[in-house]
């Protein structure tokens, strides 16, 4: 019975650090941007979807909310932040859209398994990143005005940037799974 504990404590242990790694990961990628208004590029959603794919659907949406907890509580983990804010302010913000697609993604390019040729992985990863943007501009829109250009300001500037993630994720696939199955 001990035993059973003992690995059961392990495994929790284990996905508790892999979570932290992630949203360590997510924080780092959030910093990594190129400025535009009303929402920077960053790789984020690169990390978003490589979450998902190597931790599995549950454990890389974890690390997705537990990023979202940092930034909601202050810690500046934030693509603007703390420049523009820290905190459910910048939460709250044109960009809260986007982050709450971000637990979305990453659970679906978990479930998604990534087997079969490029064409198919990349697919699977652009269903799972248009929930971000979907889910994105529609907070855009109600916090901005739906009389603004809002997919020329919420969408269309990331789309070429957005399809060469995609690519190198579909290419990265199989070492991603490789890396799901250790661990």
């Amino acid at each position: 019975m001990d035993l059973v504990k003992n690995l059961s404590n392990y495994k929790l242990l284990k996905y508790l650090l892999l979570a932290i790694l992630g949203s360590i990961l997510l924080t780092v990628s959030a910093k990594i941007k190129i400025p535009f208004y009303p929402v920077p590029m960053t790789m984020q959603t690169f990390v978003v979807l490589m979450l998902g794919i190597s931790l599995g659907s549950k454990l890389g949406s974890i690390s997705v909310i537990l990023y979202l907890l940092e930034g909601i509580i202050g810690i500046p983990v934030f693509s603007n932040s703390p420049e523009k804010g820290v905190g459910i302010a910048y939460f709250t913000g044109p960009t809260m859209g986007y982050l709450i697609g971000f637990i979305f993604a990453s659970y679906i390019s978990g479930y998604f398994t990534m087997k079969g040729n490029i064409f198919v992985k990349i697919i699977k990863l652009t269903l799972s990143v248009s929930i971000i943007y979907i889910l994105g501009i529609l907070w855009l829109g109600f916090i901005i005005g739906w009389d603004k250009p809002i997919y020329n300001l919420g969408v269309r500037p990331f789309l070429l940037a957005e399809l060469f993630k995609i690519i190198l994720l579909a290419f990265l696939c199989k070492y991603l799974i490789r890396l799901k199955k250790i661990i």
